[in-house]
């Protein structure tokens, strides 16, 4: 094992000019600024956009990070590392005594969950990205053990025994393709899903949310509970719980996280147990959010909640009377005919299982987008409708 203990020459970036010089650019147009010469002979331009990137992103995906001394990698790392929020939900999941990330990459999941753990490691293979995490860490006030290896040799001679192991696979193969088969990703988890399980109680895996859960639980035996975690609607990661022991069914549950909906639970198998009630549209309308048309459990939408289905291929749902607690969008709506929408008027386009996009439905009839009423373009039983907000 190659235990790291420098950060070379990322002091020189915390110098206080250049650090003014940091702060004074973040509004600065970056591609101007990268054509200009460095003010500082020891730190590239190059350098000091890459940490004006850094600060950037922090503002927006890890807060955290915005603290004196900081160093940021660059913008790949940036990119494929975890928000803040999504880290900091997962950690409410997990705690125990030794915790290992296998993938730390710029070690933001590994920040927040290892936070309930008294012994934490980090392997990463980048060895430039594990200083860079090794010293944001100091700053934070966090300790961990710190390994220069890839997972693959860490873990062939590794004799620790672990509560959680986490890792989040790269979904790129090696012509930057994205990949989704779990023998697709790198490492390849079917080749090391029995060490990982000889080696904790429990695996928890970060992968793509395009996976299909059907095939995600036919090739990977031992999955006991998996989070679809979105965030202002948009889904981004799929994350799968693993134990040797033996637990009865596998537990879903649906996030959206600042959204101030409820989680939606189910066990997996439930959906084709139960059949959905069909109807016109009525006075209130539904549309689930985006983790739960992910788990595909459209049937036990309108099941859980008595709520009636416009189409088999229509997630829309609805109800004479408002339901509370729904995971979703809850509109009063009517239906209308094509020749009451008004002409440049202002509108939030919903189409599903419609043949139009919604550029195309505003270019048809010279909407504009925005405002506070909704148009939604979908079909029923009977056909395609178009429904506007009361």
């Amino acid at each position: 094992m190659i235990f790291v203990t420098s950060v070379g020459n990322n002091n020189i970036i915390q110098n206080k000019e250049i650090q003014d010089y940091i702060n004074a650019n973040l509004h600065t147009d970056l591609h101007a600024l990268l054509l200009k010469k460095s003010p500082f002979p020891d730190v590239s331009m190059h350098e000091i956009v890459q940490q004006i990137k850094g600060k950037q992103t922090a503002q927006k995906k890890f807060p955290f990070l915005l603290k004196e001394g900081i160093i940021f990698p660059p913008q790949l790392n940036l990119e494929q590392a975890s928000s803040e929020t999504t880290a900091l939900y997962k950690s409410q999941i997990l705690k125990g005594n030794k915790f290992v990330d296998l993938t730390s990459g710029f070690g933001i999941d590994a920040y927040y969950l290892s936070g309930n753990f008294n012994e934490v490691t980090l392997v990463e293979q980048n060895l430039e990205l594990l200083n860079i995490v090794e010293h944001n860490w100091k700053i934070l006030g966090r300790k961990a053990s710190f390994i220069n290896q890839n997972l693959e040799d860490f873990l062939s001679t590794n004799k620790e025994y672990f509560d959680v192991i986490y890792l989040d696979p790269a979904r790129r193969d090696q012509n930057k393709n994205k990949v989704f088969l779990l023998e697709d990703l790198s490492p390849d988890i079917l080749q090391i899903k029995e060490i990982l399980l000889a080696t904790a109680d429990q695996v928890i895996i970060k992968l793509s949310p395009l996976i299909d859960l059907k095939y995600l639980i036919s090739v990977l035996p031992g999955i006991f509970r998996i989070e679809i975690i979105a965030l202002k609607n948009d889904v981004k990661e799929a994350v799968v719980f693993l134990s040797n022991e033996k637990k009865d069914g596998i537990t879903v549950n649906c996030i959206n996280l600042e959204s101030g909906e409820p989680d939606f639970k189910f066990v997996f198998g439930d959906e084709e147990n139960v059949q959905a009630v069909y109807s016109e549209p009525e006075k209130f309308i539904y549309i689930p959010n985006n983790s739960i048309l992910k788990a595909g459990v459209f049937n036990l939408i309108s099941e859980r909640f008595n709520l009636k289905k416009l189409h088999p291929n229509t997630h829309i749902y609805t109800s004479p009377q408002k339901v509370g607690g729904f995971p979703g969008r809850i509109l009063e709506m009517e239906v209308v005919e094509s020749k009451q929408i008004k002409k440049k008027g202002q509108f939030n386009i919903i189409s599903k299982n419609y043949p139009l996009k919604p550029d195309d439905i505003k270019k048809k009839y010279g909407i504009k987008d925005g405002g506070e009423s909704y148009l939604i373009f979908t079909q029923s039983k009977k056909g395609k409708i178009i429904l506007k907000s009361l």
